[in-house]
């Protein structure tokens, strides 16, 4: 494989247009081709024409490649670059079904190639900072995990609901700075802009570390909204994504002599630490993370396998709203 990666972009919607961008960018990777049934109307491809589908892409000779279309198509479009040999990153969820997904990973493994999800949340500055620190010890025990990702409706979005668009993000970053798989979801959705899909849900469950997890997401508030919120014994952290920013909330140390306050709160309140720390843009270092595993460097980049085991807890969750009983791993 020569030093310099041959890059192909299938899609240039949102995501598309930023992962153009990026591609760019990046050291070792050149952009050698775009493709888009729609079009280009946003004229990202430059100086590049856009070519009509996933086969006049591969036939550019690529070594990675980027799928960044709506769900539905990432099965077809994934199992064409697994066959023609390429490397690929897929937008999240990995695939519009389970079953989908399954076949795409072991199409990937079982050839030696590097099938990657976007899971992008993973690689925000914050985030990454708060693992490292949960790793390290820093709160203690961990209790408890809990997220809240809420947005207007994005009219983008069309072939799946908010829990695979959204609250995908929640479950793959929640296992991941707690480093344990899921036990167990319970869930309650709603449906409430006229579509099949919902767009609203509710997640509340438990990790195979015990931790006890929830996540409210959704579509229906006129706010944005992305927190992580991690309890343990020794006080909570604060990551909030959309800004980068992750604060620690220390439990107090100070005997408080003011009784009614003390047995109000509990726990006594101590110093608040908000981390200054450098802050990447995440989809950058996502890409760097996967022009590393495809050159077999040391990388974090996020395996289709993991990209499976959260689309199967989704799976899990929209099963558990449907019947209203609690899912087990």
């Amino acid at each position: 494989m020569a030093d310099t990666l041959r890059a192909g972009l299938l899609g240039v919607g949102m995501m598309g247009r930023h992962h153009a961008r990026i591609l760019r960018e990046v050291d070792g990777v050149d952009l050698v081709a775009i493709a888009d049934p729609g079009g280009d109307p946003h004229s990202v491809g430059g100086s590049l024409a856009v070519l009509p589908d996933i086969d006049a892409l591969i036939e550019v000779g690529l070594d990675i490649a980027v799928v960044a279309v709506p769900t539905r198509f990432h099965h077809e479009a994934a199992l064409k670059l697994a066959e023609a040999g390429v490397h690929t990153l897929v937008e999240k969820p990995i695939a519009h079904t389970v079953d989908a997904g399954r076949e795409m990973t072991d199409a990937f493994t079982s050839r030696g190639l590097v099938g990657a999800v976007g899971h992008v949340e993973r690689f925000n500055p914050s985030l990454q900072e708060l693992r490292r620190r949960l790793a390290n010890g820093d709160v203690g025990e961990v209790y408890q995990i809990a997220t809240r990702r809420q947005s207007t409706f994005p009219s983008r979005i069309a072939d799946v609901g908010v829990g695979k668009d959204l609250a995908s993000h929640d479950i793959d970053l929640t296992a991941w700075v707690a480093q344990s798989d899921y036990r167990s979801v319970f869930a309650q959705t709603n449906f409430k802009s006229g579509r099949e899909h919902e767009d609203m849900i509710a997640v509340t469950g438990r990790l195979a570390n015990d931790i006890i997890v929830s996540h409210l997401v959704n579509w229906l508030s006129p706010m944005k909204e992305r927190v992580t919120v991690v309890t343990g014994d020794r006080g909570t952290y604060i990551a909030d994504t959309a800004t980068g920013d992750l604060t620690f909330f220390a439990n107090g140390t100070i005997p408080l002599e003011w009784d009614s306050v003390s047995s109000f709160r509990g726990v006594s309140e101590g110093d608040v630490t908000r981390f200054s720390f450098a802050k990447r843009e995440p989809l950058r270092v996502e890409h760097e993370a996967f022009r590393d595993a495809v050159l077999g460097l040391p990388s974090d980049v996020v395996t289709m396998e993991q990209g499976l085991h959260t689309l199967e807890v989704i799976e899990g969750a929209l099963e558990s709203a449907r019947t209203g009983l609690s899912v087990t791993f």
